[in-house]
C-alpha cells in the first residue's frame, strides 16, 4: 500500500497543478508585452548613448574633429573607419537600438489603457520629434539611408531615398509635431529629458527644425529661409534654461558612457589635442580648464593629432566629464543662437542681429561650462573674438567659436565643420584618407541588401568617405 500512495501522489501533483505548470513557461524578467512609455524611456537612453559614447567601436567623432586624440592605438584618429567597423556599429545603433524601439512605442501608444485623447496626440508628437531628431544624424552621416521602407519586418530589403526627398519629408513631419503638441499632458517621468513638459517639446521641436533648415541653406536657400523663419516664429529656445540634455545616473546601468570607457575601463586611450589646446591659448579661453585637465607641467598642452602620445605627458579630458552622471546635451541654446547668426547673415528674418547671437552663444557656452557673465564679456571683447573685429567671413567667425561649443559633442561638431567649412583642421599624423565627409555604408548592407546598397552607392557617385553630401555644397 505504501508504493501505492507514493505512486498516486505524483499523479495527484501533476494534475492539480497543471496551470502552474503551464505559468512556468513565462519569464517574469522578459515579458512578452512592455509599456510603450518604456520602449520610449530605452530608445532616449539609447541615443543619448550613442551620440555620448567615445567608444572606438562606435562614436570617433572627438577624434575626428580633433578634440581628442588617441594615445597608443590610432587608427582611428587617422580616419580609419573600416578596421573596426565603425559604420555598422552606427548603422544598427541608430537603425535597430534607436529608432526601432520609437516605432514600437509609438505603435502601442494609442492603446494603452488610461491615456486621454490630448496625452495620445502629445506622445505620439513627441515620439516623432525624437524619429526625426535620429533621422537627422542618420542622413548626415551617410546619405542617402533606407527611409520610407526602413524598419519593416515584412521587408528586409528596403530601398535607399534620396536625401532631398528625406529632409523634406523631415520637415513636414516636424511641421506637423509643432502644431500638434499643445497643453495636456504626455509621458511624465518616463521622458528624462523634459519630464513630459510639453511646452518645452514644442520649443525643441522648433530648435531642431531651425537646424534642419540652416542645413539645407547652402543647397536650397529659398527652403532653408522658409523653414528657419517658420521655426523661429514658432519659439526656439532662449536661455541655457531650454537646453535639451539626457541626465545619466549614477549608478550602472544606466551611467554616463565616457566613465565607462575612461573610468570603469581603466583604459589610457586619449588626451587632448594640439589643435583644440593651441586655439584656446591663442584666444584667452576661459572654458580650458572645465575643458582639460592640467598637463604633466601644471599648463595646458596638447598632443599631435593621430601620432602615438604619451598619456603622462599632455592634458586629458576634465574628470568631470567622465563623471557617471555626467549628462548629454542633444541640443542647447549656444547652438541656436549660432544658427539664428548665420540666419540673420544670410538675410532671414529673425530678431536680434548677428553679433548679438554670436555673443549670446559664445556666452552661453562659457556659462554652461560654468564660467560667469564677466568672463564672457571678457572674452569677447578681444578683438581676435568680437564679431565686429574678428578676421574672415561670418562663416569663419562662428564655425570656430561653434566648433569650441560644441566640444565633448563630436557629432555635432563633424556636421557643422562639413557644413559651414570651418575650422580648417590639420591633417592627422598618418591619414588613411582625407578628411571623411560622410560615412561609408555599414557592411550588412554591402552583403544582405545588395541591390539597394548598389543603387544607393552609384547614386552617391561612389561608397566613398570623400563624396560630399548633397547639403555640404562647397
Amino acid at each position: 500500500m505504501k508504493k501505492l500512495i507514493i505512486f498516486i501522489l505524483p499523479l495527484v501533483f501533476l494534475t492539480g497543478c497543471r496551470k502552474d505548470l503551464t505559468s512556468l513557461n513565462e519569464d517574469p524578467k522578459n515579458p512578452q508585452s512592455v509599456p510603450s512609455y518604456a520602449l520610449f524611456t530605452n530608445a532616449q537612453r539609447t541615443l543619448a548613448r550613442t551620440l555620448a559614447s567615445p567608444n572606438v567601436n562606435l562614436n570617433i567623432f572627438r577624434l575626428i574633429e580633433q578634440q581628442w586624440t588617441e594615445t597608443t592605438y590610432t587608427d582611428e584618429s587617422n580616419y580609419d573607419l573600416q578596421t573596426r567597423q565603425i559604420p555598422r556599429g552606427v548603422w544598427n545603433a541608430m537603425y535597430r537600438d534607436v529608432l526601432r524601439d520609437f516605432q514600437e512605442s509609438r505603435k502601442l501608444i494609442p492603446s494603452e489603457p488610461g491615456l486621454d485623447a490630448s496625452t495620445i496626440r502629445n506622445q505620439l508628437a513627441i515620439v516623432d520629434v525624437m524619429e526625426v531628431y535620429t533621422w537627422y544624424y542618420l542622413v548626415t552621416t551617410f546619405g542617402n539611408v533606407p527611409y520610407s521602407e526602413a524598419l519593416n519586418i515584412d521587408n528586409p530589403f528596403p530601398k535607399y531615398d534620396g536625401q532631398a526627398a528625406i529632409f523634406a519629408d523631415l520637415i513636414k513631419r516636424i511641421n506637423a509635431d509643432i502644431t500638434a503638441l499643445s497643453g495636456g499632458e504626455s509621458f511624465g517621468d518616463a521622458d528624462v529629458i523634459y519630464g513630459g513638459d510639453v511646452a518645452d517639446w514644442k520649443m525643441f521641436a522648433a530648435s531642431v527644425k531651425l537646424k534642419i533648415g540652416m542645413t539645407l541653406a547652402d543647397v536650397d536657400n529659398a527652403t532653408a529661409k522658409a523653414v528657419v523663419e517658420s521655426a523661429v516664429a514658432s519659439g526656439v529656445f532662449a536661455s541655457n534654461d531650454d537646453n535639451a540634455q539626457f541626465n545619466f545616473l549614477a549608478s550602472p546601468p544606466n551611467v554616463n558612457p565616457v566613465w565607462e570607457d575612461l573610468v570603469e575601463s581603466g583604459r589610457k586611450d586619449f588626451v587632448a589635442t594640439s589643435t583644440i589646446i593651441d586655439t584656446m591659448a591663442m584666444l584667452n579661453d576661459p572654458r580650458i580648464a572645465a575643458f582639460f585637465s592640467t598637463d604633466a607641467v601644471g599648463g595646458y598642452s596638447g598632443g599631435t593629432p593621430g601620432a602615438s602620445n604619451n598619456y603622462a605627458t599632455f592634458s586629458k579630458p576634465n574628470p568631470a566629464l567622465s563623471n557617471p552622471n555626467a549628462p548629454h546635451v542633444f541640443l542647447d541654446f549656444s547652438e541656436v543662437s549660432f544658427l539664428l547668426a548665420e540666419a540673420k547673415e544670410r538675410g532671414y528674418t529673425a530678431p536680434g542681429t548677428a553679433a548679438l547671437h554670436y555673443a549670446n552663444g559664445v556666452t552661453a557656452s562659457i556659462e554652461w561650462w560654468g564660467g560667469d557673465a564677466a568672463s564672457a564679456t571678457t572674452y569677447l571683447l578681444q578683438p581676435s573674438v568680437n564679431y565686429l573685429t574678428a578676421s574672415g567671413t561670418y562663416k569663419r567667425k562662428i564655425g570656430f567659436q561653434k566648433w569650441l561649443a560644441l566640444y565633448n559633442r563630436g557629432f555635432d561638431a563633424w556636421i557643422e565643420t562639413r557644413r559651414l567649412d570651418f575650422p580648417s583642421l590639420p591633417d592627422p599624423d598618418s591619414p588613411v584618407s582625407d578628411f571623411p565627409v560622410r560615412f561609408t555604408y555599414s557592411i550588412d548592407e554591402q552583403n544582405i541588401n545588395t541591390d539597394n546598397y548598389n543603387a544607393a552607392s552609384t547614386a552617391m557617385g561612389g561608397d566613398n568617405v570623400t563624396n560630399k553630401l548633397v547639403w555640404d555644397k562647397f
